[in-house]
C-alpha cells in the first residue's frame, strides 16, 4: 500500500473518530446498571443455589468486559469530548475493573505506538520472542518464556497477576499524576471491598466477586492476545515498520456472534481501533463497514481463533508465527546440517 493510499485510509475513518455524548451515556446506563443488578442477584441467589450464583457471575463477567471497554475508550480520550469527563469515568470504571487509569493510559498509548515493532517490544504488549532470539536464549530464559506462553499460566494466573500486582503498583519513575491516580484507585477498592465484606460477609463476597473478576480477566487477556497473535500477523524491525500496516495487518478482525460483540464493545474490530484509536467503540463497526480496504483485514472466528494457542514464536524469515514443536524441528535440521558440513570438511 502506497503512502498516499495509507493517508487516504486513515482519513476515511476520521469522521468516526468523534464521540457522541448521548451514545456514551446510553452505553454507561446499559452497561453499569445490568452489572450492579446481576451482582446483587448473584448475592441473593446464594440462598437458593451456589450454581445459580455462579451462572449469574458468568453473565456479570461479560458486563465487566464491557465496562473495561468504556475504561479503555476513556484512556484514549474517545468516550467523551471532554477530557475531564474521560478521566472521571475512566477512574470509576478503573475501580470496578481493578485497573489504574493513568498508568494503563500511558502503557496502552505506548502499545499503540509500537505494536508489531520488533525493536520496541516490552510495554503494554504480550511478550513475543522471535525464532532466532529463542534459539539463542539461555536455558532459563527459554523456560520463563515457555511458562509465560502456557495457556494455564497466561489465562489462569494472568488475571491474578494483573489484578493483584501489575495494576496495583506504580512503575519506577512514574509522574505524580500517575502515582496519585493509582493510590486513589487502590484506596477506593479497599474501602468498597471492606464495606461489602462488612455488609454481606467475606464468604459471600468472595463467592460472588472472585468468579466475576477471574472470568472477565481471563477473557480480557484472551481478547488482547488473540487479536495480535494470528498466523501471518505483521511484525517488522524499526527500519521497516509502518504504523498503518501494523494496524491493518498486525491486528485482526475478530468476527464474533452479535451478543458477544456487544458485550465486548466491538473490540473485535481491532484493526480499526489500531488505525484510529480515537474512534469510540460504538463507531468501530460503522467505520469497518464503510471502508472497503479495512474489510480485507485478517478475519478470525471463535473456532479459528483457538489455533492461536499454538502460535508461540515469530519467524522473521517466513513472516509468521510457529509453534514450539516447529522450532524444535527447525533446530534439529540446523544441527543435522552443521554436522554434515563438519563431516564433509573432515573428509
Amino acid at each position: 500500500m502506497s503512502r498516499q493510499k495509507q493517508a487516504q485510509l486513515r482519513k476515511s475513518v476520521m469522521p468516526y473518530a468523534k464521540s457522541n455524548t448521548k451514545a456514551s451515556i446510553i452505553q454507561l446506563i446499559n452497561t453499569m446498571l445490568p452489572f450492579f443488578v446481576l451482582w446483587y442477584l448473584a448475592y441473593q441467589s446464594l440462598a437458593v443455589s451456589i450454581w445459580l450464583t455462579l451462572a449469574l457471575a458468568v453473565v456479570a463477567s461479560g458486563f465487566v468486559i464491557r465496562i473495561f471497554i468504556i475504561f479503555h475508550d476513556c484512556t484514549h480520550m474517545s468516550f467523551f469530548n471532554n477530557g475531564k469527563a474521560n478521566r472521571i469515568v475512566g477512574t470509576i470504571t478503573g475501580i470496578i475493573t481493578l485497573f489504574a487509569f493513568e498508568k494503563w493510559k500511558r502503557n496502552h498509548a505506548i502499545h499503540h505506538a509500537t505494536s508489531s515493532n520488533l525493536d520496541k517490544r516490552g510495554t503494554g504488549d504480550v511478550w513475543v520472542m522471535t525464532v532466532e532470539e529463542y534459539i539463542g536464549a539461555s536455558f532459563w530464559l527459554k523456560i520463563a518464556y515457555r511458562l509465560y506462553r502456557n495457556p494455564i499460566i497466561m489465562f489462569g494466573f494472568g488475571p491474578l497477576y494483573l489484578f493483584l500486582i501489575s495494576n496495583r503498583f506504580n512503575r519506577k519513575g512514574a509522574r505524580r499524576k500517575e502515582r496519585l491516580n493509582t493510590y486513589l484507585i487502590n484506596l477506593s477498592i479497599i474501602v468498597i471491598y471492606a464495606l461489602l465484606i462488612w455488609a454481606i460477609g467475606w464468604q459471600a463476597f468472595l463467592i460472588v466477586q472472585v468468579p466475576i473478576l477471574f472470568i472477565s480477566g481471563s477473557l480480557g487477556i484472551w481478547l488482547f492476545y488473540v487479536q495480535h497473535q494470528f498466523e501471518d500477523s505483521y511484525f517488522e524491525n524499526e527500519s521497516e515498520w509502518d504504523y498503518v500496516k501494523a494496524a491493518v495487518d498486525g491486528s485482526s478482525y475478530y468476527k464474533l456472534p452479535k451478543i458477544i460483540q456487544w458485550l465486548t464493545g466491538n473490540i473485535g474490530f481491532h484493526h480499526v481501533h489500531h488505525l484510529a484509536p480515537r474512534v469510540p467503540n460504538y463507531n468501530l463497526e460503522k467505520a469497518h463497514e464503510s471502508t472497503p480496504p479495512l474489510q480485507k483485514a485478517t478475519t478470525i472466528t471463535l473456532a479459528s481463533s483457538l489455533k492461536s494457542i499454538r502460535f508461540r514464536l515469530y519467524d522473521e524469515d517466513n513472516k509468521n508465527f510457529i509453534s514450539f514443536k516447529e522450532v524444535k524441528e527447525l533446530m534439529k535440521k540446523r544441527k543435522t546440517s552443521i554436522n554434515l558440513k563438519s563431516t564433509s570438511i573432515q573428509k
